[in-house]
């Protein structure tokens, strides 16, 4: 049946269950509305290499949705005319955006369309349970430019200067300038992309894919989603001192495919320090008290 909105006399004492065909109107208009802003959102990710997680998040969102059927299985829809309030304010969001050429506010307008979706034919119940995939989808969408770039700067000057100490203990001679660093054979130019932002955004997102699935303490997720900033920070400052060394000896492997590769090597490191720092966590908890010592099970 058709949901009955939160308000109305039927929904006094009864709930409606979803229903299928509204489902579909609401997807479709969603998908009118923001096709050409998902288009153009996919095709970053395409060509954005910090953006390249962006084709898992929904992917990862959606699995963690579908899992949640068999929760709301015996839970009746109870449709809040609130969702319909967040669906204007989201459609409002996504005019003055557009009138301003504001990507950023555009795209999150979606997320927030379907967070107001979800309210308006499930309830807050419904919201709640769903909560975590909605809140997913908003590491699909790109950081706003000046956010990024008031980032990226300073992890560049962390990153060289890093560099610059692990170089010099190595007795390599080394100078830096700003991001530059400076060797007997070549000269590094620690850019954006080697900033660690790309490492930092798609672990970010893995932490919490993580935590979600193997790990049922709220403060334990809390730790290792903050714990992945220092993680990317120490990776990403490896990556360049281990770029420095090899350039000094052969300068051609320090760009190109090889520099790639490495990147991926360390991203992979970064990944496994994580997982190691939770179980870490999850031994000392075991020694401690073995009781609340407990890893979520898939």
């Amino acid at each position: 049946m058709t949901p009955v909105m939160a308000g109305s006399p039927q929904s006094a004492g009864t709930a409606s269950s979803f229903s299928w065909t509204t489902i579909a109107w609401v997807a479709a208009l969603l998908v009118v509305c923001y096709g050409p802003l998902l288009s153009g959102l996919v095709a970053q990710w395409n060509y954005d290499a910090d953006m390249g997680h962006g084709f898992f998040v929904p992917v990862i969102a959606g699995y963690i949705a579908w899992q949640k059927r068999a929760v709301i299985a015996d839970k009746p829809a109870k449709p809040n005319w609130w969702g319909l309030a967040i669906i204007l304010w989201a459609g409002l969001q996504l005019w003055v955006a557009t009138l301003g050429a504001e990507i950023f506010l555009q795209r999150t307008s979606f997320v927030i369309s379907l967070i107001g979706a979800v309210l308006l034919l499930g309830g807050s119940e419904y919201l709640r349970i769903f909560g975590f995939p909605l809140f997913l989808l908003f590491f699909m969408i790109p950081i706003p430019a000046i956010i990024y770039n008031q980032i990226t700067f300073p992890l560049q000057l962390i990153a060289s200067s890093a560099a610059e100490n692990a170089i010099g203990m190595l007795q390599i001679p080394v100078i830096r300038e700003g991001n530059v660093l400076e060797l007997a054979e070549q000269k590094l130019n620690v850019v954006e992309a080697c900033s660690g932002i790309r490492s930092l955004l798609t672990l970010t997102f893995l932490s919490l894919v993580y935590g979600y699935f193997l790990e049922k303490r709220t403060w334990l997720r809390v730790v290792l989603f903050f714990a992945t900033i220092p993680i990317a920070i120490i990776a990403n400052a490896g990556r360049v001192t281990l770029t420095g060394v090899i350039a000094n000896f052969k300068p051609e492997l320090a760009e190109g495919l090889f520099h790639e590769a490495q990147g991926w090597v360390i991203f992979m490191v970064a990944l496994v320090i994580l997982i190691a720092l939770h179980q870490g966590i999850v031994g000392v908890l075991r020694l401690t008290n073995p009781k609340v010592a407990e890893t979520k099970t898939v």
